[in-house]
């Protein structure tokens, strides 16, 4: 794990990047693992590279950074990165694989209520995507939604949103 960290920080070329990330991310399954990558400052290396211009390399980068938002811990790093990912998910294609690797890592960060004061002026995005958006990205979408409205004090923000 230490090495492909590395690998991500050394490197620019997209190909190896988009590997090294996959491998991270299928790693995350374990949660010994999850502990490992936080240890090693893995988080903010993915995190980084969220700015990347390549779509794959993006979209690796956010199912990485999914996968291990599944530890509480990850998430008080990772939620520094939830107005990136909201931008992203706003300015990529819609429907596309960025967009939702980027809805289904919001999904996860609002499970609890910590995190949703970060996504309140993505709603009005959200609510777009509803209406927009295939039936994949819709889910997703109303997943994200679904979380918010949990949340009392997310009521007003939701329901006063510009569509």
């Amino acid at each position: 794990l230490q090495k492909l960290i590395h690998l991500l920080q050394a490197t620019d070329d997209p190909l190896i990047q988009e590997q090294a990330l996959i491998t991270l991310s299928n790693s995350a399954a374990f949660s010994v693992n999850q502990d490992i990558i936080r240890n090693l400052d893995g988080l903010s290396v993915i995190g980084g590279i969220l700015s990347n211009c390549t779509p794959k390399v993006k979209e690796k980068a956010l199912n990485a950074l999914n996968n291990l938002s599944m530890n509480s811990k990850n998430q008080e790093e990772i939620q520094v990165f939830i107005t990136q990912v909201c931008g992203t998910v706003e300015s990529a294609p819609l429907n596309s694989d960025v967009q939702l690797a980027g809805l289904r890592l919001l999904t996860n960060m609002s499970v609890t209520s910590d995190y949703h004061q970060k996504m309140v002026n993505s709603i009005p995005c959200f609510l777009r995507l509803l209406s927009e958006g295939t039936e994949r990205t819709q889910i997703q979408v109303l997943k994200v939604l679904v979380n918010l409205s949990a949340n009392p004090l997310m009521t007003r923000h939701l329901l006063r949103a510009q569509v």
